[in-house]
């Protein structure tokens, strides 16, 4: 019953936010972007702590400390479960950027609500599209906004320690300009659902902020570490929280 009101909910709330979004599209096409990142802050939060208020999750923070204050970052997070997207727009200083797979544009009303967000829609499977859409995260970077990475590309679906490669591709958009990484380890979001057949269940979920990595001042050979430096530090967070 939990995950039929869920459901219900979830589309009722979208439409009702109906004239709120047209707001902020109109905002958005007028180059109000104060206008339009007040909105976002205020309403993206809201709508997905009742997504996660509704399926019985409960969060607890750690480290949001080592969230850089003066610069934008790449969050960098193990992936998996679907609900690791309102997590991490809930668990963070605020609403953030997602690389998000293609097939979430095709998502009628979501998708207006994460192109106010200035999400960027990864197509895999066509280079040019997924070059393009590395350069939106990066024209993001730029004008100051943090962007939200799953480096795997995909969830994880064995054991908490599974994690899947952490693609190169996806921390290209750190230190081709130089912004630090910021390493988040999400323990225990597959509870909520995947692991109970798709049925939603009251789940504690625990989430660890790490320290940032720079990438500054790094040779080329330390940029390609990278990747496997960041799962490393996920990982090692992952295995405290067993």
């Amino acid at each position: 019953m939990r995950t039929i009101i869920w459901f219900c909910w979830f589309w009722l709330q979208l439409i009702g936010l109906l004239p709120v979004l047209h707001k902020g599209k109109k905002a958005l096409q007028q180059g109000k972007n104060a206008e339009v990142d007040q909105l976002v802050e205020k309403m993206v939060p809201k709508w997905a702590n009742g997504l996660l208020k509704l399926a019985g999750v409960t969060v607890d923070v750690k480290g949001k400390e080592n969230i850089p204050s003066n610069q934008a970052v790449v969050f960098v997070a193990n992936h998996r479960s679907y609900y690791d997207i309102p997590l991490m727009l809930t668990s963070l200083d605020k609403p953030h950027p997602l690389v998000a797979k293609k097939e979430i544009e095709k998502i009628p009303i979501v998708r207006g609500w994460m192109e106010l967000l200035r999400c960027v829609f990864l197509d895999r499977e066509n280079p040019r599209k997924g070059m393009e859409a590395m350069n939106q995260a990066m024209d993001n970077l730029k004008k100051g906004y943090s962007v939200i990475v799953f480096p795997e590309g995909t969830r994880s679906k064995g054991s908490e320690l599974d994690l899947n490669e952490f693609k190169a591709g996806a921390f290209r958009i750190a230190t081709k300009t130089k912004v630090p990484v910021v390493p988040v380890a999400i323990h225990a979001s597959r509870d909520i659902m995947e692991n109970n057949g798709g049925w939603m269940k009251p789940t504690h979920v625990t989430i660890q902020i790490l320290s940032p990595i720079s990438t500054m001042d790094m040779d080329k050979e330390q940029l390609r570490q990278i990747p496997q430096l960041t799962q490393q530090k996920i990982l090692e967070q992952l295995q405290k929280m067993q």
